[in-house]
């Protein structure tokens, strides 16, 4: 458990979704005060986001304006009665933008991916009252995630946010980054408490799937969303390709659909009816798999016996054939039954190889 201060006590919106937005960096006065004014203009958006402090893979891109876009951050608070937003991976951020009375912090997927980093943060910020918002690491490590988090509350901060951005992956896919729902959820299950709004300008990397994966993550029972919006964005110092106009953001926020955790009563009948069939079809399913491992543990006792080895490679490729074509033609996703099967293959393997080379039994 967190020791947290409820969202709704501390922010005071009531729009739903709440949507965070602004342009990834903050590059000339002019450009912040035009995207603000016409953000300022949806009624979703009430906090106003912008990177001051840009981490760059490579020298000589562009790193961020630094200190003077505060300043541009103070006037967006006082014309528009926006609330601000803004990265901080340093101790002296952290006391830049608390002297320049920026109201919300968050701290970046390169910083909480380093436990040493992320203490810096939270020394910085001990005895500060001051909301706080932890992406989750750049790779699929729900610990690190966590550990940022109770680093945080640790040292008194209770406003806390997770923010779900994605995941670097090697594999090929449409996102910048794997969504990976499963880690999101999995971080709520452990934590009823934490509020969690989703990124989905960094897990797209690209605008025509925004309204996807912003739907996607209100099904979730996400709080809200932070996009990234800017007023010209072919012409944005960074992250060009992911950013949204004003105009697109209201057209996305406009065609998304607000869920709601709970129902009529019929509904909620219904409802519990379908979960106690799934949770007797899960029943079912891990008697299955135990009978299965029994039968391969009796063949590894027989091919110890008569001395045959583990690996049958082409018994292994037709069967997956087979696996594959029946689930398919059940409706189920061929390369979630090849994930399944993989995994059962793996564990099998490892059983086998474990009655096999044990020399010594009963």
């Amino acid at each position: 458990m967190l020791d947290l201060v409820n969202i709704e006590d501390w922010l005071a919106i009531d729009t739903k979704p709440l949507v965070i937005a602004g342009p990834c960096s903050a590059e000339t006065e002019e450009q912040v005060m035009d995207t603000a004014s016409q953000l300022a203009a949806i009624p979703n958006v009430k906090i106003f986001r912008a990177g001051i402090w840009k981490p760059r893979s490579r020298p000589g891109e562009f790193e961020g304006i630094g200190k003077e876009g505060l300043l541009w951050l103070q006037e967006v608070q006082k014309e528009y009665g926006l609330k601000t937003a803004i990265e901080v991976a340093e101790p002296k951020h952290v006391e830049l933008a608390l002297k320049h009375g920026v109201d919300i912090l968050w701290v970046g997927a390169r910083t909480v991916v380093n436990p040493f980093s992320m203490q810096t943060i939270v020394d910085a910020l001990k005895g500060i009252d001051i909301p706080v918002m932890v992406k989750n690491p750049i790779n699929p490590d729900i610990n690190l995630w966590r550990g940022a988090l109770e680093r945080l509350n640790t040292a008194d901060i209770k406003k806390l946010v997770a923010i779900h951005r994605g995941f670097s992956d090697y594999r090929e896919s449409i996102y910048r980054n794997n969504p990976y729902w499963e880690i999101p959820i999995e971080l709520k299950r452990n934590y009823p408490e934490l509020p969690v709004i989703c990124d989905p300008s960094h897990i797209t990397g690209n605008p025509d799937y925004l309204g996807e994966i912003s739907q996607i993550a209100l099904n979730l029972e996400m709080k809200g969303l932070m996009i990234e919006t800017h007023r010209n964005p072919q012409a944005a110092l960074s992250d060009a390709f992911q950013q949204v106009t004003p105009a697109k953001l209201s057209k996305i926020i406009g065609n998304l659909q607000t869920k709601y955790p709970t129902g009529s009563p019929d509904f909620q009948q219904k409802l519990a009816g379908l979960r106690a069939r799934i949770d007797h079809a899960d029943h079912e399913l891990i008697g299955n798999l135990a009978e299965r491992f029994e039968l391969v543990n009796e063949i590894a006792h027989h091919k110890k016996e008569h001395q045959i080895t583990i690996l049958q490679l082409e018994r292994w490729k037709k069967l997956l054939e087979n696996r594959i074509k029946k689930g398919t033609d059940k409706g189920l996703d061929k390369a979630f039954i090849q994930k399944l099967f993989d995994l059962i293959h793996t564990e099998s393997i490892k059983r086998q190889t474990e009655i096999v080379d044990r020399k010594n039994e009963g």
